[in-house]
């Protein structure tokens, strides 16, 4: 099909920042005329571009603020920015609910080194593992949970209103996008959350747990925490060292305590 010739007419489109890694390369980093062959919904013509509703925060139709709804005609001139999380757009018109105040997430199957990295972090995280999309999307919608995906049609889904694209493949780097996209690094707790369930994790005295340890555990170590959920039993063993480093490396301080270091 030709571009630029349409029987239904075009629109001219363009699309700013991080959005442009969603259109062929053609498209990115410029203005560019876009067939109205499937209709005049603006949600429909935007995806079919490539860019999931999800990501988007502000759209211009001719110089006004419009939403999702609102329909073009051939000749229309089309801007789209992406989200802007922690800056006031009002009084424009954002395309997504309010913001989640309560931060929460779920991910997708291909996600679980990420999982394990948001719990650390102190998230509350869903990881529901190999569930159809329409499933995923559906816990996104309902529990209001802000869906991690590599896959853009699972963020077309309509019933999806808060969810992230990751545009990188590396875990620690996804870890660090979000967390600055989101501007989360003030809700960081580290070490709160079970890894394996994601619930909280309360401190237990030693005596209560002694039958569970094992004997160079109960000669080294003396304060231990449990899941609420699971009862999976923490302590600062081998595996605390590597942790820190990963805090590190993500821009978290952490006190000699293994706390946030709020100052």
């Amino acid at each position: 099909m030709n571009e630029n010739v349409s029987s239904a007419g075009n629109v001219t489109i363009r699309v700013y920042a991080e959005l442009n890694d969603f259109l062929p390369k053609r498209w990115r980093h410029k203005s560019f005329s876009y067939p109205l062959n499937g209709g005049n919904s603006l949600k429909h013509l935007i995806e079919s571009a490539g860019v999931p509703h999800t990501e988007i925060e502000l759209i211009f139709v001719n110089g006004r603020s419009v939403d999702l709804t609102a329909t073009v005609k051939p000749g229309d001139r089309i801007s789209i920015y992406p989200v802007f999380e922690s800056i006031d757009v009002t009084p424009l018109i954002a395309l997504r609910p309010e913001p989640l105040r309560k931060t929460r997430f779920v991910l997708d199957v291909h996600l679980g080194k990420l999982a394990l990295i948001f719990r650390l972090l102190g998230f509350d995280v869903k990881f529901p593992g190999d569930i159809p999309d329409e499933d995923l999307a559906r816990i996104s919608a309902d529990e209001s949970r802000i869906l991690l995906t590599r896959d853009t049609m699972l963020l077309k889904r309509s019933i999806v209103t808060h969810g992230c694209y990751l545009h990188s493949q590396d875990p620690e780097e996804q870890a660090a996008e979000i967390l600055q996209r989101l501007d989360l690094m003030n809700s960081v707790k580290p070490f709160t959350r079970c890894l394996d369930c994601g619930a909280f994790l309360e401190p237990v005295s030693k005596d209560t747990i002694l039958h569970r340890l094992e004997p160079l555990t109960k000669k080294y170590y003396n304060e231990f925490s449990i899941c609420a959920d699971c009862g999976k039993i923490y302590w600062k063993g081998s595996h605390y060292e590597p942790l820190l480093k990963l805090l590190e490396r993500l821009n978290i301080p952490i006190s000699d305590d293994g706390e946030k270091n709020e100052n």
